[in-house]
């Protein structure tokens, strides 16, 4: 049996968002990020990062700092009782044209095969219209934050966008909460 999932962007969704992580120091979880992810493993919701890290192509950082920062999110996670089902990256940079870069839904279509996901009730919550159009590709509902780049993208880039949310939340707590009831309303939960 498929089950629903929430994708989730990483930096500024689950931490801060602070340019490029090029160290493991600058990585730190936002307010209310481990609860919300708790929330959704009690509900039984698989929860999966979906994530573009092109400063490893860039040479700003090793691609072995990817898979540290991974480990250090899945560690702090870990000790509030949270988890992640799994975590898929994109390594390209943008000009690589590859096919695994948000807002290709490669990554997504990946964990749906991986982890039997079905992605008719899933959902995406992220900080950037571009995550709204991975989740639009993807055939998920967009959420999203106003964390991160999510307040600046939401007041000033709204209006000319082609793809819209399907709800706006001031952070990831408040989007899971959301999520949880659209299940339950939606009789899929």
């Amino acid at each position: 049996m498929s089950h629903p999932a929430v994708f989730l962007d990483r930096d500024g969704t689950i931490n801060e968002e602070m340019g490029y992580i090029n160290h493991l120091s600058r990585f730190r979880l936002l307010p209310q990020a481990a609860a919300a992810i708790r929330r959704l493993n009690d509900a039984g919701v698989k929860v999966v990062v979906v994530t573009n890290q092109s400063g490893a192509a860039r040479g700003y950082f090793p691609p072995t700092l990817v898979d540290e920062v991974h480990a250090y999110l899945k560690q702090l996670l870990d000790e509030t009782g949270a988890h992640l089902d799994g975590i898929y990256a994109c390594l390209h940079a943008p000009d690589a044209n590859c096919a695994c870069r948000k807002p290709q839904p490669t990554l997504i279509q990946q964990a749906a095969r991986d982890l039997d996901l079905d992605l008719t009730c899933s959902y995406l919550v992220g900080d950037r219209y571009k995550d709204l159009e991975t989740a639009a590709n993807a055939g998920v509902k967009g959420i999203l934050v106003l964390t991160g780049y999510g307040r600046g993208e939401y007041e000033y880039l709204r209006g000319p966008q082609q793809v819209q949310p399907v709800q706006v939340a001031p952070d990831l707590l408040e989007a899971v909460e959301w999520i949880l009831h659209d299940l339950k309303m939606g009789k899929i939960w």
